[in-house]
């Protein structure tokens, strides 16, 4: 088998199953943490609702928009990793005879 055959069917597919889990947490604190790096410069979520607020001084509102937007964010992401997971990490599963 070639070395570009072995990376492909075992060594790669191997590598992905261990470690898709933890790349999946990485990326929600990475959304967490862009969301406070991000206030001041970048117009974010957050320094939109803080932009509004500024505005309307209806803080509850501008804070609980932002806050249920990130929220949707993070559950359609660990939505999706899990999916991901259950597919790739399907021979894992129990088999019944």
């Amino acid at each position: 088998m070639s070395k570009t055959k072995a990376y492909t069917r075992i060594i790669l597919p191997s590598a992905l199953r261990r470690a898709l889990p933890s790349y999946s947490n990485e990326v929600i604190l990475m959304l967490h943490a862009t969301t406070l790096a991000f206030t001041a410069t970048v117009p974010d979520i957050l320094k939109v609702a803080c932009d509004a607020n500024s505005a309307t001084y209806m803080t509850f509102q501008a804070y609980g928009i932002a806050a249920a937007l990130y929220a949707s964010i993070v559950f359609a992401l660990i939505w999706s990793f899990r999916r991901l997971e259950t597919c790739v990490l399907a021979y894992l599963k129990p088999q019944g005879h």
